[in-house]
């Protein structure tokens, strides 16, 4: 190991390259009190002001880093605050008694005396201390403060990108929760049509490969184009139709926005318009119906779904149970926070959702072409 790298190693471990702050710290406290820069500069470097500033220097560094690297996190943040305390305040007089022993020395080694040296002045013991005592409180105040400052910053800085990663590892989870929700569902509406109308499974199985298709390649980020959401809203409408039987009437109007410039996060909708089918009254001679209306107006998303329900299914408080409804209120909780509402409304004979959500215009395009994903279809 090279002698360079040795000096940076002694130099970070020991906090060496904090000596110029320290230096600069306490020359701007003697040009205050000297009210002279050039006078406080000469002080620093010729005797016995030199040892006197040394020592300011020296001691009150070292008070400083044991307080912060030894009793803080020993004591303070162990909530040990009378022992902390204590030793605080013998750490602060030890040093101001070792600042106090520079006056001394500086004396003694020039052979002059304190009024030689200062000026005329009553110089005791006391009037040391009240130089001495105030300067190293200041120092380690002021160190502490930076210090804690420095902490909270970091802390909050983690704190926020641990909050992000968090979102994004939840917002993830819960749109792939979904995904094994929606294909259980739907392989299951295509099971039943191979045994009741083959013709209809085939064309459910390639509405069923575009949705799949429009899975896997088109909505893996966390806001896509509104329209393309519409389509596979509009795909899922027809494949659960198919398998509708004849007493149930669907009604869709959905309005495409060929020019919208917005995005909505994926499978947002879709969730509902799923409980509508699978909760739909089924009742032979009663009026059974499905609803669904989507409309965009400037920035907002109106979208409204309902269905009949029978009145033996009919519960008040929570009609619908399970992980999807959950997962979609969730996600609307953590991606447009203040920016939707949501009613729902469960009555005897209806259960009806009215959502708007403010949309936000999606990023301008970075001009890379993309290749179009293979069909899930083979041909």
């Amino acid at each position: 190991m090279s002698i360079v790298k040795i000096n940076r190693h002694w130099l970070i471990k020991y906090k060496l390259y904090h000596l110029p702050f320290w230096c600069l710290y306490h020359y701007v406290w003697w040009v205050v009190a000297l009210g002279n820069p050039l006078k406080a500069a000469s002080a620093m470097i010729i005797l016995p002001y030199a040892i006197k500033f040394s020592f300011y220097v020296g001691w009150q560094a070292i008070a400083v880093y044991f307080n912060l690297y030894y009793l803080i996190p020993r004591f303070l943040e162990k909530s040990r605050f009378t022992l902390y305390i204590s030793c605080l305040l013998i750490t602060i007089l030890g040093t101001a008694s070792l600042i106090v022993t520079g006056y001394y020395l500086g004396a003694f080694v020039t052979g002059k005396s304190f009024e030689a040296l200062y000026g005329p002045g009553n110089y005791c013991l006391y009037y040391f201390y009240s130089i001495a005592l105030p300067s190293t409180l200041a120092s380690t105040t002021l160190a502490m403060s930076i210090k804690l400052t420095k902490n909270w910053i970091q802390t909050k800085r983690r704190q926020q990108l641990l909050e992000k990663e968090n979102l994004e590892t939840e917002l993830n989870f819960l749109k792939n929760q979904y995904n094994p929700h929606f294909l259980f569902n739907t392989i299951n509406s295509i099971f039943f049509l191979i045994h009741k109308n083959p013709d209809k499974a085939s064309v459910s199985l390639a509405k069923f490969s575009e949705l799949l298709r429009y899975q896997l390649y088109e909505c893996n980020e966390g806001q896509i184009p509104v329209n393309r959401e519409i389509m596979y809203l509009e795909n899922a409408v027809e494949l659960e139709r198919l398998r509708l039987n004849s007493h149930i009437k669907v009604n869709s109007e959905v309005s495409q926005v060929a020019s919208a410039p917005f995005g909505i996060a994926p499978f947002i909708l879709m969730t509902f318009v799923e409980n509508a089918f699978k909760h739909v009254s089924k009742q032979p001679g009663e009026r059974n119906w499905i609803s669904v209306k989507l409309h965009i107006r400037e920035n907002q998303l109106d979208f409204f779904v309902g269905n009949s329900t029978s009145y033996d299914t009919y519960t008040p408080m929570t009609p619908y149970k399970g992980i999807g409804l959950k997962n979609v209120q969730r996600r609307l909780d953590l991606i447009y926070p203040g920016k939707y509402n949501l009613d729902i409304q469960c009555r005897p004979h209806s259960y009806e959702v009215a959502l708007q959500i403010q949309l936000s215009a999606l990023p301008a395009p970075a001009g890379v072409n993309k290749i179009a994903p293979p069909s899930i279809m083979y041909k």
